[in-house]
């Protein structure tokens, strides 16, 4: 039905004397407008290249920043410094979550949460549940971005 439909307004195109009876108008100026929009596209689409030889501009693609150990170290201490419930004095790469720092376990999961904002991946529950010190995020995170020093 639908090939039949688009047979039709095609041809509606052509001769829309013809089928003013049969279609609606509103199909017809839809399929006008597809077919416009089609014309449009592929008419940018044979100028891009002839454009971009003429004006010599090169395409240039984004890229993460490349990561160290000491940029990954740099990043999480930042992003726990600014936790409100982290006293900045007591906060070292070895000092645990819930002992040293006094984080409760929803305190641990919002912190988790913070790094996953800081580099853009999801980290499953099964491997947050292991990271309990800064050193362990800053190790998971490299090992994750295959950064070896």
């Amino acid at each position: 039905m639908a090939s039949i439909m688009r047979s039709s307004r095609f041809a509606a195109l052509i001769k829309p004397s013809l089928f003013r009876a049969g279609i609606s108008r509103a199909s017809t100026v839809g399929c006008l407008h597809t077919m416009k929009t089609r014309e449009l596209r592929d008419s940018h689409t044979t100028l891009l290249p002839a454009a971009a030889k003429i004006a010599g501009s090169v395409r240039n693609y984004s890229a993460k920043e490349p990561l160290t150990l000491d940029l990954i170290q740099q990043r999480v201490l930042l992003v726990l410094r600014l936790y409100d419930k982290i006293n900045p004095d007591k906060l070292t790469i070895e000092s645990h979550f819930l002992q040293d720092l006094g984080l409760d376990s929803l305190d641990h999961v919002e912190v988790i949460m913070a790094m996953e904002d800081e580099f853009g991946f999801e980290i499953p529950d099964a491997d947050a549940e292991k990271l309990l010190r800064p050193a362990d995020i800053i190790r998971y995170v490299a090992d994750k971005e295959d950064i070896y020093d």
